[in-house]
């Protein structure tokens, strides 16, 4: 197994930024002997006083686990107008595979139920894509993705049912959707070189029909409740080794988060979650370190039609790394729509602002 990294000098980091084509890497503080890191709140390097400047030392030669994460995915209006079209249900993901094919684990917030039906149009706000488009996701290494969003029950109960059954066939874990609360509230759980890892989702009631929330008789999402949360770590913890929550929050195209996605995502990290990833604003917003857990509050738009502003185009692709069963590391790696459907790496100023606007922001 590779070594990480030995520490570089912050000239040397900043130089490293710009060869590695605005790729951003943050080393993060682990259990004692801890290593250097760069502290995501306020992106100033720090060292541990009994840090021998070993970024390795630390973990031995424990298992690396990759797990990347972005932001919303629909498949839906422009996005299959445009797969139709090229006649090709890869074409989202052809320029960003290179990137996701290398986790571990890769998930997403699929925005769109895959049922059968009439092409949406432009403007239409009742997603539904076509069951084929979950070959893009294949192609794209997605191996796990949240239904917990505001459309996942356009389609009724039917389109919820259908999604699963496309996804179960494909292989694809999912989480956060089903056609009871039961079912809705399973964690999914997913077992890489040996660490198992437990992922639950939630949906944020501020923006989404009452119907939508999963009962004991009704499908649907569970709507985001503290109590739900910790109940449901609860339950997952002695099931697991890392917890993951995933949330559908905040208010839309704004560019920090407000007070019920950072009071969600703070008792996720209190009650044992590692990390929170967070979608639905359509822009990213900060990521923060709180206490022994970091939060994406927003990668963005990854899939998605929303070419009207440039903010809605960006969005960013998250590699984070798990050594010792915590993480150890952070990479993000900044993206810009094009067409209407298609992804693509940013390799300029603008991808490095997006990281900038991320990473520089003080909670």
């Amino acid at each position: 197994m590779k070594k990480l990294p030995t520490l570089l000098s912050l000239g040397s980091i900043l130089l490293l930024s710009v060869i590695s084509v605005f790729s951003f890497w943050y080393s993060l503080a682990s259990p004692a002997p801890a290593p250097a890191f760069y502290d995501l709140t306020g992106n100033n390097p720090g060292t541990s006083s009994d840090n021998s400047g070993c970024t390795a030392c630390a973990f031995g030669q424990n298992e690396k686990v990759t797990l990347i994460a972005v932001g919303d995915i629909m498949l839906s209006r422009n996005v299959e107008q445009k797969m139709i079209s090229k006649n090709d249900w890869l074409y989202p993901f052809r320029e960003t595979h290179q990137i996701t094919t290398t986790g571990d684990i890769v998930f997403g917030n699929l925005e769109s139920p895959l049922i059968e039906g009439p092409i949406v149009q432009t403007g239409q706000m009742s997603f539904r894509a076509n069951p084929k488009a979950v070959e893009g996701l294949k192609f794209g290494g997605f191996n796990i993705l949240s239904l917990a969003n505001n459309h996942m029950k356009n389609q009724g109960s039917q389109g919820i049912e259908r999604t699963i059954e496309v996804l179960n066939e494909k292989g694809l874990k999912h989480v956060g959707a089903g056609l009871n609360a039961e079912q809705a509230r399973q964690p999914a759980i997913l077992e890489i070189n040996g660490i198992k890892f437990g992922f639950l989702a939630y949906l944020d009631s501020a923006f989404t029909p009452a119907s939508y929330e999963a009962t004991t008789s009704r499908s649907g999402s569970p709507f985001m409740n503290e109590q739900t949360l910790i109940d449901d770590l609860k339950k997952l913890k002695p099931r697991v080794d890392v917890m993951i929550v995933s949330m559908h929050a905040g208010a839309e195209y704004m560019l920090t988060p407000n007070e019920k996605q950072k009071n969600f995502a703070h008792t996720a990290i209190d009650h044992g979650a590692s990390l929170v990833i967070g979608h639905h604003p359509h822009v990213v917003e900060p990521i923060e370190r709180y206490n022994d857990g970091y939060i994406l509050y927003s990668l963005g738009n990854f899939v998605f039609d929303q070419m009207w502003s440039e903010e809605t185009r960006q969005g960013a692709i998250a590699t984070v790394t798990f050594q010792d069963k915590t993480v150890s590391e952070i990479k993000l790696t900044p993206i810009k729509i094009y067409d209407y459907a298609q992804p693509r790496i940013l390799t300029d100023a603008e991808g490095e602002a997006i990281i900038k606007r991320m990473t520089d922001f003080t909670f």
